[in-house]
């Protein structure tokens, strides 16, 4: 006869009192990001914002969900994971800004087959500096379990953000032909084409250790870099006035991205020479025989926001963002026709 002996969840490899313990130790990290509207710390059924304490009077609610995707298979094999935090936020956030929102809210989803409260734990904190470098409260999340699903150490990470917007501020909106295009340099690959970089690094028979090729760091480090974080820069051009449409440059590159802000019948016109690409893609372009069409459709090819504006204060808006910490390039202008056309070449 079968033994009836009886079970445990934690036999079963769920360790309740280890989830306790993670909500215990992440939360002074999510208290740190509390803004105006935050009603409530973690450990609820659900998670409290007051719209009307952060200052609206007719808000219209922006939400936007993202992950890091297989840049996290870099940070599992390195154990450089609190980086991946900082993405998850970006991937989210800057969407939510191109719409004309500001970030106000966060909500974090994290999975593994077994929970570690230090490498979690790590992991929430990036996510909580993201969300403090962004303005926005890390109000609540949830951390699964799940023995058999993922391999011993892996984890997955998904992110949900909300913002806000008086109605009628909604972006793009006055995109026309003749606007600048100004590109906010981006700090590396951010989080989009890792299936590719790991197949360039695959080929060339590098470890995550060796010295990078492009950088004076250790390969697995550089290329972990996190995604830029441009949400009070460009709320602050926003709020500025002159602002027409932003995009945030991840998959698809400039070449998908850009059209998405702009009204049937225009295009852009893109001057590949207005910067220097960085020295990460050089390597990457090199090694995989990517050529120029495929780089800029696949990754943000050194410019991570591009920032649609009237002519007319393209000037005054590209020293408000240099004096808020962007690298700033006048790259091209909004034209008759449809989708990018490119003219001269990387640098």
């Amino acid at each position: 006869m079968a033994d009836k002996s009886g079970l445990s969840y934690a036999e079963a490899g769920v360790d309740i009192d280890a989830g306790n313990a993670l909500v215990e130790r992440i939360k002074p990290a999510a208290a740190a990001t509390a803004r105006p509207g935050t009603m409530s710390g973690l450990g609820g059924f659900g998670a409290l914002f007051d719209l009307r304490a952060a200052g609206y009077d007719d808000p219209v609610l922006v939400a936007a969900t993202d992950g890091v995707g297989t840049k996290l298979r870099i940070a599992i094999d390195t154990g450089i994971t609190g980086g991946v935090g900082i993405d998850l936020v970006a991937m989210c956030v800057n969407d939510l800004v191109c719409q004309g929102a500001e970030p106000l809210f966060f909500l974090d989803y994290f999975a593994t087959g077994k929970l570690s409260v230090d490498a979690a734990a790590t992991v929430v904190e990036g996510i909580a500096a993201g969300c403090k470098a962004s303005g926005c409260a890390l109000i609540g999340g949830e951390t699964a379990e799940m023995p058999g699903m993922y391999p011993a150490g892996d984890f997955d990470l998904a992110g949900f953000a909300v913002g806000a917007m008086e109605r009628g501020a909604a972006l793009p909106a006055g995109v026309a032909e003749g606007d600048v295009l100004l590109g906010l340099a981006s700090d590396g690959v951010h989080s989009n084409g890792y299936s590719l970089v790991r197949r360039v690094v695959e080929r060339e028979g590098l470890g995550w250790d060796d010295a990078a090729p492009f950088a004076d760091a250790a390969l697995g480090q550089a290329l972990l870099a996190p995604t830029r974080l441009y949400v009070r820069p460009a709320l602050a051009a926003i709020r500025a006035g002159g602002v027409h449409g932003l995009a945030h440059i991840t998959g698809g590159g400039l070449t998908e991205n850009l059209p998405r802000i702009l009204p049937e019948g225009l295009g852009a016109t893109v001057d590949l020479g207005s910067w220097r690409l960085p020295p990460v893609f050089r390597w990457l372009a090199e090694r995989g025989g990517l050529d120029e069409a495929e780089l800029l459709k696949t990754f943000n090819a050194g410019i991570g926001m591009v920032v649609a504006v009237a002519a007319e204060r393209a000037d005054a808006l590209a020293a408000l963002l240099e004096d808020e910490g962007e690298r700033v390039h006048r790259i091209g202008t909004v034209t008759a026709g449809q989708g990018v056309a490119y003219e001269g070449a990387l640098l």
